[in-house]
C-alpha cells in the first residue's frame, strides 16, 4: 500500500475510535485513559498532566531535557479540548431515576422526551430520557441546566457519571464522519495524527507496516519544537485553558494554534477544507500567527506534493485537491481567544461542522425561537464533519510544525509598496 493511503487509513481508524468515546467537562475519564494508552505505545513521546489535569504531549527528547524550559524560542503548540456537551449525574433519586446536571450549550427545545444513554465502566450502558429539565439560575448559585432522567432498566446512577445523547457509532459515508462528539475529539485525533507523523526518526523505532523511507524524510523535517497540549472544560468557559495560563505552563513564546470544530455556514461549508480563523465572537485572534499559518496554507497550495495545497474557498481549488478557506467565524467562541486575552500569541483552524452540538435542523429552531414560535421539531442527531475536511486539517498542522516561519508584516508591507509605487503621486 503507498504510504500516503497507509497515513490516511490511520487518521481516519483514530478519528473513529476518538468521536465515538463517551466525554463532559470535568469528566474526561475515558478520553483521557484512551490518550494514555495511545502514547504509551509510542515510546518517542510521552505525556504529563499540569495542576489542572490538561494534558501534555511531547517529543521524548522534550520531556528529557533536565531541567525542562518553558522560555524557548520556536515551541508551537497544537491546542484541543477534551469535553463535549453532556449530562453529568449529581444525585441518584431511585434505581431508574437521577438528577444531572447539562455541562455545554445545547438549545431548550432539543431536551424534552430526548433518549438518553448512561455510561458505565465495566457495565453495560443503560438507556432513558430526559423528563423535565429546569433552567440555570445563577442568582441560586445554579449555572447549569438541570435535567431529570427516567431510565429503562435498573441503573442506580452515581453522582459523577456521565450521559450521553443516545446516538449511533461513529461512521464514515459518502465523504464525511457521522459521529456523536465531533467537537472536539476531531480536533483531538488531528493533533495526535499531526505530532506523530512530525515525530523525527531516531533510527531506534521501527516504522508502522506500510511506511517507508518517504515518511522517515518526512518526519526528519520537522525542525520545530512542537508540543500538543489538550484541555478539559472547555465547553462551560474555557475552564482548563485559563488554569493552564493562569498556572504558567504554556512556554511564554508559544505560539499556540488552537483546533476547533465550528458551526458551518453557507459561507464556510463542510467540504470546502479546513478553516484558518481569524477571530470568534469575542475577539480577533493574534494577526501576525494567523497570517503565518495562512502563508503555511498558501504554500501547499503552490505546491501540490504531499501534504498537497490549494487556495481559499472563495479564489477555487488547486488540481491537487487540497481545499482550505479564511474566516472569521463569529457564531461561538473558542480558546483562542482566551490564550490572546492572557497575553499569549494564538490563532485557530478548525472544522466546519454539521448538526453543531448535536442540534439537528438548529437553523429552523433558530428562526422558531426569533419568532417566539415552538420548535416543533428539534432532534438530537450526530455532528458531521468532511473526511477531507479531516485530511487538510492534519496535512495543514504537518506543515506547520516543519516550519511555520513568520508572515510579512502588514507594516512592512505597505512600506514596501509605497516605496515601489508612490512615483504615481507625482503625475
Amino acid at each position: 500500500m503507498h504510504p500516503r493511503h497507509d497515513r490516511r487509513r490511520q487518521r481516519e481508524r483514530l478519528l473513529l475510535e476518538m468521536t465515538g468515546l463517551p466525554t463532559a467537562a470535568g469528566r474526561e475519564d475515558r478520553v483521557i485513559a484512551f490518550i494514555e494508552r495511545w502514547v504509551a505505545d509510542r515510546p518517542r513521546l510521552a505525556l504529563s498532566r499540569d495542576p489542572a489535569g490538561n494534558l501534555w504531549i511531547v517529543a521524548a527528547r522534550v520531556a528529557d531535557r533536565r531541567p525542562q524550559r518553558h522560555d524557548e524560542p520556536g515551541v508551537v503548540v497544537f491546542e484541543a479540548h477534551l469535553d463535549h456537551p453532556a449530562f453529568v449525574v449529581t444525585e441518584c433519586v431511585s434505581v431508574r431515576r437521577a438528577w444531572a446536571e447539562f455541562r455545554g450549550g445545547v438549545k431548550p427545545p432539543y431536551f424534552d422526551g430526548a433518549r438518553v444513554r448512561l455510561c458505565r465502566d465495566g457495565r453495560p450502558d443503560v438507556r432513558g430520557r430526559v423528563a423535565q429539565t429546569v433552567e440555570p439560575d445563577e442568582t441560586a448559585g445554579r449555572v447549569f441546566r438541570r435535567a431529570r432522567l427516567e431510565f429503562e432498566e435498573d441503573a442506580e446512577a452515581q453522582p459523577g457519571e456521565i450521559a450521553t445523547w443516545d446516538l449511533p457509532a461513529p461512521v464514515i459515508e459518502r465523504g464525511r464522519l457521522r459521529a456523536p462528539a465531533c467537537d472536539d475529539l476531531a480536533a483531538v485525533a488531528a493533533a495526535l495524527s499531526a505530532l506523530e507523523e512530525l515525530l523525527p526518526d531516531d533510527g531506534q523505532d521501527t516504522l508502522p507496516t506500510g511506511q517507508s523511507d518517504e515518511v522517515r524524510v518526512a518526519r526528519s523535517a520537522a525542525d520545530t519544537d512542537v508540543r500538543v497540549l489538550l484541555t478539559r472544560a472547555e465547553e462551560v468557559g474555557f475552564v482548563g485553558a485559563i488554569a493552564a495560563c493562569r498556572s504558567g505552563s504554556i512556554p511564554a513564546p508559544a505560539r499556540i494554534i488552537a483546533l476547533e470544530n465550528s458551526r458551518a455556514f453557507a459561507d464556510s461549508p463542510i467540504g470546502a477544507g479546513p478553516i484558518v480563523r481569524v477571530g470568534d465572537r469575542l475577539s480577533v485572534f493574534s494577526p501576525g500567527l494567523t497570517a503565518a499559518v495562512a502563508k503555511v496554507a498558501q504554500g501547499l497550495a503552490k505546491r501540490g506534493d504531499d501534504p498537497a495545497g490549494a487556495g481559499p474557498h472563495n479564489a477555487g481549488r488547486a488540481a491537487s485537491g487540497f481545499r482550505w478557506q479564511r474566516k472569521l467565524m463569529p457564531g461561538g467562541a473558542c480558546e483562542a481567544s482566551a490564550f490572546c486575552a492572557f497575553g499569549y500569541e494564538a490563532t485557530c483552524v478548525c472544522l466546519p461542522l454539521g448538526n453543531y452540538h448535536n442540534m439537528g435542523r438548529l437553523d429552523e429552531v433558530e428562526r422558531a425561537l426569533a419568532s417566539g414560535q415552538d420548535a416543533r421539531e428539534a432532534p438530537i442527531v450526530p455532528e458531521e464533519i468532511g473526511v477531507e475536511d479531516f485530511h487538510g486539517l492534519v496535512d495543514l498542522l504537518v506543515a506547520c510544525g516543519r516550519g511555520i516561519g513568520a508572515a510579512e508584516p502588514l507594516a512592512a508591507r505597505l512600506e514596501r509598496m509605497y516605496a515601489e509605487r508612490s512615483h504615481v503621486l507625482d503625475g
